[in-house]
């Protein structure tokens, strides 16, 4: 009985375990690397949270601005609408305090995501190549602002638009609006997320074709498709089941989606011409004299120089 679990404990440690360890730093110490990060990690945002808990308040206030009033972008400033004032009620005894953590959790892993990028980073850089790094970077930079963009877009002018046009229709048919406290906070952190998300389809679909999953064409022959998905995944995400809101966030989506298949036509066409170039010299290298294009052997109207192989002619 011993000798078969010496034996599959021996299997495990030759076929799995090695196989994951490389020659630098061991599986375990990767995990206790790994451990140490999150700690930090975990450290950092509660921090930051105490300080978003102290103003969480202010934050809902400023999470409570689109609700009466629109963004002009040429003043730079909240303009109020023609709603009545809404009153918020909380229907019970913790849901005032609830929403403040939730609101003041959200804000403190934002506020602390870059740092919570550094730690990834870090962590995950010393086994790229450099090529890799190079693009890994950037990517995570370029994801980052197109999540922060998003949130934006929604906070000035999407959200606005939404709640200006549902509180509107109620009052026109004649109800008093009462907000629950907890409702419009989840209505409001979940569009924005939401949208932030949204932001990042152009890049999803860029690395995509980027490790050669998808291209142009394929794209584009899907477009009907990405048209119907966009719908559909709007009206899951959608936090209302009216069709204005999953129109306002299923044509961004698609809008992103026609986005995508721009980047993705630049990065495989690119990835095409790099070929051309390789191939070139290495045929002219394997083949010899023989195999060089007429334009390269060609003595007229050509810079080129062969390498002398054999003794000089007389």
């Amino acid at each position: 009985m011993s000798d078969g679990l010496n034996s599959i404990n021996q299997w495990l440690q030759d076929t799995i375990f090695k196989p994951l360890e490389d020659k630098k730093m061991p599986v375990m110490e990767h995990l206790v690397e790994l451990q140490a990060r999150l700690t930090r990690t975990v450290i950092v945002t509660a921090l930051v949270f105490v300080g978003t808990f102290f103003y969480a308040d202010t934050l809902v206030k400023w999470i409570r601005i689109p609700l009466q009033n629109m963004f002009v972008p040429g003043s730079l400033s909240w303009v109020p609408t023609d709603l009545p004032t809404v009153p918020f009620v909380f229907l019970a005894p913790a849901e005032a305090l609830w929403q403040n953590v939730k609101v003041a959790g959200l804000f403190a892993i934002v506020i602390a995501t870059p740092y919570i990028l550094i730690e990834i980073w870090q962590f995950v850089v010393p086994g790229l190549h450099a090529q890799e790094r190079r693009f890994v970077g950037p990517f995570v930079i370029l994801s980052a602002l197109a999540f922060y963009a998003g949130v934006g877009f929604s906070f000035f002018f999407v959200l606005p638009f939404a709640l200006n046009f549902l509180v509107s229709y109620g009052v026109n048919a004649g109800f008093i609006p009462q907000l629950s406290i907890a409702q419009y906070v989840g209505f409001a952190l979940w569009f924005l997320m939401v949208f932030g998300f949204i932001f990042e389809v152009p890049l999803a679909i860029t690395l995509m074709a980027k490790l050669g999953w998808v291209d142009a064409p394929f794209l584009k022959r899907y477009r009907k498709w990405a048209l119907l998905g966009s719908f559909i995944v709007a009206a899951i995400l959608t936090p209302t089941p009216d069709p204005f809101n999953q129109c306002l966030m299923a044509l961004p989506m698609y809008i992103f989606y026609e986005v995508g298949i721009v980047s993705a036509g630049f990065f495989n066409k690119k990835k095409a011409d790099e070929p051309v170039t390789a191939v070139a010299p290495s045929a002219a290298a394997a083949g010899g004299p023989k195999a060089m294009s007429p334009a390269m052997s060609g003595s007229s109207g050509g810079d080129y120089v062969g390498v002398p192989t054999g003794s000089p002619r007389r």
